[in-house]
């Protein structure tokens, strides 16, 4: 099982000692490296997550950006049935297309166009070191990582009746109405990879899920795989015989989103404690930033954990013009 460090279970007291110097002498044993060829045990593992002879034979356009997924994607080939549209295949780090983070939408067009002009089944998407998975549905249109992590835990469900399911608390409803669905037990964590693989271990879940595309499995060390997730659409659509626009549209329509809105502000804390007091009434929670809940819509204002940036998160109950009314408050108090 992954054990990452955080702040809370030594990452500080590490900063502390080298900020005094107190840095303890490197013992007497030293590691050792092995460098390892042979990647068929991986292979095999990212495999017997999904039943392979169910397959049916698909073509999948796979967006590497240059990064280190493209050599998985050659030996997956291998053993399915799937035809690849590559892009930006080869290993390159200097990125000559742009760093490879599909979260930016200017990042995404040149995935969308080759799925339509290949009509492919779908596409896929990675960041650099493939710990991150995206995906485009056969219209080529993107989908927002938060409605993924519904669509992954109901599959991982079909295996783990009764199994709790993590989700960050940006966006939730879909997510827990899902699980819950299901048969699953929904339970809120912390955003960030540490804090979730930490979370994971300790309640044993079968699956996490954060709306920035970070999905994190049990049998895989608890830790986040950027290859598992479409392996887990490619079997749900081959076993259904249903396309992704049908898996996922519905759910899109019922839960309407803003998608993550980014702002620099000169005192987050106070901007967070302004939106507070704008926003009575509703249920509180603050997990991770604030968190309120109306009956007929939510939000999440976090600070970054990586950036001085403060995160924005609306969603509805299939409501899209009040998500459009409420965005907009929430930006006007945000950028007064």
């Amino acid at each position: 099982m992954a054990r990452p460090v955080t702040g809370e279970n030594g990452l500080f007291q590490i900063a502390e000692m080298i900020g005094t110097g107190e840095v303890p002498a490197p013992g007497e044993r030293r590691g050792t490296q092995l460098r390892i060829e042979d990647k068929s045990a991986y292979i095999d593992h990212l495999l017997s997550h999904i039943e392979a002879e169910t397959l049916i034979p698909m073509k999948i356009v796979a967006n590497s950006g240059n990064g280190c997924a493209g050599a998985v994607v050659d030996l997956l080939e291998e053993r399915l049935p799937v035809e690849f549209i590559r892009v930006n295949h080869q290993p390159d780090g200097t990125f000559p297309n742009g760093v490879p983070n599909p979260l930016l939408p200017k990042n995404r067009k040149e995935t969308t166009d080759m799925v339509i002009s290949h009509q492919a089944d779908f596409g896929v998407g990675w960041d650099g070191d493939f710990d991150r998975c995206f995906f485009w549905n056969e219209q080529g249109n993107f989908i927002d990582g938060y409605y993924m992590v519904g669509l992954l835990a109901q599959e991982m469900l079909n295996h783990g009746q009764g199994a709790k399911i993590l989700h960050d608390p940006r966006l939730i409803w879909n997510t827990r109405e899902l699980v819950k669905e299901a048969g699953g037990i929904p339970v809120q964590t912390r955003t960030g990879h540490a804090l979730i693989k930490e979370r994971m271990w300790q309640e044993q879940a079968i699956y996490g899920g954060e709306m920035s595309a970070h999905h994190y499995f049990k049998d895989f060390g608890c830790c986040d795989s950027g290859m598992i997730p479409w392996l887990l659409v490619y079997s749900l659509m081959s076993r259904t015989a249903k396309p992704l626009s049908q898996l996922i549209g519905s759910r899109m329509d019922a839960y309407p989103i803003s998608g993550e809105i980014n702002s620099v502000v000169d005192d987050p804390d106070a901007m967070i404690a302004a939106v507070e007091k704008a926003f009575p009434g509703g249920s509180k929670e603050t997990m991770d930033g604030l968190s309120i809940d109306f009956d007929d819509f939510r939000f999440n204002i976090r600070k970054s954990n990586t950036e001085p940036l403060l995160r924005l998160n609306v969603e509805t109950r299939g409501n899209a013009r009040l998500l459009e009314q409420k965005t907009a408050e929430l930006l006007a108090i945000i950028n007064d």
